[in-house]
Formats: C-alpha cells, sequence, structure tokens
C-alpha cells in the first residue's frame, strides 16, 4: 500500500491514496488552518468506522440479511497531553433492514472487532479501548 500527502499552503495539504483518490486535509485555524479539510486524527477516527462498517455489511450480506441501511458512530478520548494519541474509542453500529437476525447483527460486529477489521485491531494492540455496540431498526 502507498499514500503520497503533499503540502499546498499553511496547514493544508492533498492526501492521495495508492488507488487514486485524493481529499485535501487541513489543521486547525489556531496553526493556520483554513478548516478546508478533516482533520489527520480525524481520518484515523473515520478509516476505523469505515473498515469496520464494511466489514459489518459484508458479513451481514453473506449471511443473506435484508440490511437497508448501516452507520457507525464514533466517539473518541485523547490523551490530555503530546503525543494526544487515542486512549479510548466508542463504536456505535445502527443497522437497518427487514426482519434482521439480532445473532446475526451481534456476531457480524463480534467478527469485526475479533478478526476483520485491520484499524481497529491494530490501534487496540496499542492500547486504545476499543468498545461496540449495535442497534437494529426495522425498516419502513
Amino acid at each position: 500500500m502507498k499514500a503520497r500527502v503533499k503540502w499546498t499552503e499553511n496547514a493544508a495539504f492533498v492526501a492521495e491514496s495508492g488507488s487514486g483518490h485524493a481529499l485535501v486535509v487541513d489543521g486547525p485555524p489556531e496553526i493556520g488552518g483554513r478548516n478546508l479539510g478533516p482533520r489527520p486524527m480525524e481520518l484515523v477516527l473515520m478509516g476505523v468506522g469505515a473498515c469496520s462498517a464494511v466489514d459489518v455489511t459484508l458479513i451481514l450480506k453473506k449471511s443473506r440479511q435484508a440490511v437497508d441501511d448501516c452507520w457507525v458512530e464514533l466517539e473518541a478520548d485523547r490523551a490530555e497531553t503530546e503525543p494526544k494519541v487515542f486512549t479510548a474509542i466508542r463504536m456505535h453500529f445502527v443497522v437497518v433492514g427487514k426482519n434482521l437476525a439480532e445473532n446475526h447483527v451481534k456476531r457480524a460486529v463480534e467478527l469485526s472487532a475479533e478478526k476483520y477489521c485491520s484499524a481497529s485491531i491494530m490501534l487496540g494492540r496499542g492500547g486504545v479501548a476499543i468498545s461496540h455496540s449495535y442497534e437494529i431498526r426495522e425498516s419502513a
């Protein structure tokens, strides 16, 4: 895997993935940023959420669950002093579908947490306390 991050101005950078996608990353105004894009640590948190959400939806589809929507809401705590690493991440999945079996949703979240989500497992091994919860909503 490769990526490139190039400085554009002040605290702004363009991050390019090896697969050819790009996005602007920017710092807060107090360090010269203009709020043009997410902060680097926000990207880490979003990446963890995306990694796990991909797992959960794929696992549920493979188990023939009628999933109509899925998202994960994330909250993270950071250390008070430098380096301000994540100390805890709480992940709450909302899965919407028709007649979803709770045991399948629970298992999909567990498999992502314990076996498949490289990002959350990596952070957990680095000392971040990661918790997972879920709720099931019936499609209209």
